[in-house]
């Protein structure tokens, strides 16, 4: 049921940011009475799940859900029609048009996917809010349990204050990609401040580890999930949560670790808060430092009502819903932008962690959520704009980079030309595809 699930939200979201990003460039070609002879979700080589001809274009599904396309007549693109090409320009096509309005249906689909993210957003900040816990409430700093932000010189208890100079004042679910994006950190240390430099190559290391540990998490209590069938501990039941350990008081689950590796093979006491009471019991702690029990969780309303962290929510009218979305789209289109300069950089070794198919696939959750498809999605739609964007010939970059040298120049690149380095812009899009989901295949084999 999970896999129908993860595939289900897939296939929903690269549908609808195919469809629309087409639509992009099928709306503009219309208005300027451009023929467009297919509009087709997912290819279709040899033949079509689904096709149904109204007017003068073809309407789509094809088998092979690597994306889509819109065929114009008169543009030289992904089906190389060299026949086409060869007779006399007509009204109709793409090539009889001014520069000016091939250059806006060559922007149509980027610019439908920047508007698009943008829309996401605004909806979602007037849907559910903003909600996240404010730094200053984070009294006892944050939990590093991952070994490579360890290695970097982070400490459990660190309160992280800014990230490039940019002020960190909301725990969100951002958190982790500013910190792995930035360069240094600085944060503060039992009440001194510090700056930590962050290792060029730190997307890889956090990446090629089997481990997935977040970068940086908060403090949790230390819940009982369930007890092992060969436990001792018969005393501990689910939900219960450990406030101290032989006398002494635990906060945290991370501060319990110590003590009970400093107490192998003891029956130690112990106090946990069960349905709001403090009860005594005696606990056996194992030869492996362990209790024998499961770890749980508690959601934030609980750990609210138990005063671990104050949860802040702001609500959104419609109309304060729009600033809040663009400034959080333009955060991710600078944020994505920042990961793209990064894997172009081989000292970052950002590029081993390139993924294709299956790392979309795998960025969706097992559980429907309406909030994460969406803000997946949204990230999507960022992610294919600016790769569209890229001066690839074969791309909506590559057709853009010549038609402003068109504009400019006064010149128009001959046919055979744009033949030519269409052809080499496809071949450099199959070798980025065979990279993309080679990698994909790789950490799948290896398990990583």
């Amino acid at each position: 049921m999970e896999i129908i699930i993860k595939l289900s939200q897939f296939l929903l979201s690269l549908s609808l940011l195919i469809i629309l990003h087409e639509l992009g460039h099928f709306i503009p070609a219309k208005l300027f009475k451009t023929r467009v002879e297919k509009f087709y979700l997912f290819f279709d080589v040899k033949y079509s799940l689904l096709k149904k001809k109204i007017g003068e274009t073809e309407y789509g599904i094809g088998w092979l859900p690597l994306g889509g396309y819109v065929k114009i007549s008169g543009m030289i693109d992904e089906s190389m029609d060299k026949e086409q090409m060869a007779l006399p320009p007509k009204p109709w096509e793409f090539r009889s048009k001014p520069a000016w309005q091939r250059l806006i249906i060559m922007l149509g689909g980027v610019t439908v996917n920047f508007i698009l993210a943008f829309i996401i957003y605004i909806g979602m900040a007037f849907a559910y809010g903003d909600t996240y816990i404010a730094m200053d409430d984070l009294k006892d700093g944050l939990l590093i349990e991952n070994p490579v932000m360890i290695k970097a010189g982070f400490k459990t208890g660190d309160k992280i204050l800014a990230v490039d100079g940019t002020q960190i004042e909301k725990f969100d679910n951002d958190i982790n990609m500013k910190v792995a994006m930035g360069k240094e950190v600085l944060i503060e240390r039992n009440g001194v401040q510090q700056t930590i430099k962050l290792p060029n190559d730190l997307i890889n290391q956090l990446s090629t580890k089997t481990e997935k540990i977040p970068i940086v998490s908060i403090r949790m209590p230390f819940v009982i999930g369930a007890i092992a069938e060969d436990s001792k501990n018969t005393a501990l039941q689910p939900k219960d949560v450990l406030l101290s350990l032989n006398g002494q008081k635990i906060k945290y689950l991370d501060e319990a670790k110590t003590i009970l590796e400093n107490n192998k093979g003891k029956t130690i006491p112990a106090t946990i808060l069960r349905d709001q009471k403090e009860t005594q019991v005696n606990v056996t702690v194992n030869k492996e430092g362990l209790l024998g029990v499961k770890i749980g969780g508690l959601g934030m309303d609980s750990l609210e009502k138990l005063g671990y962290y104050k949860v802040s929510t702001e609500k959104f009218s419609f109309m304060e819903s729009i600033p809040v979305g663009i400034e959080k789209g333009k955060d991710q289109l600078i944020g994505y932008g920042k990961q793209l300069k990064m894997i172009f950089n081989p000292d970052t070794g950002a590029y081993k962690q390139v993924g294709g198919f299956a790392a979309i696939y795998n960025i969706f959750p097992e559980t429907w959520s309406w909030e994460v498809f969406w803000n997946i999605t949204a990230l999507l739609s960022i992610m294919l704009g600016v790769m569209n964007l890229l001066p690839i010939p074969a791309l909506d970059g590559g057709h853009v980079m010549f038609l402003l040298y068109e504009i400019v120049s006064g010149k128009k690149p001959s046919d055979k030309f744009l033949e030519n380095a269409q052809m080499v812009g496809f071949v450099l899009l199959i070798t980025l595809l065979v990279f993309a989901n080679g990698n994909d295949i790789y950490k799948a084999i290896v398990g990583r």
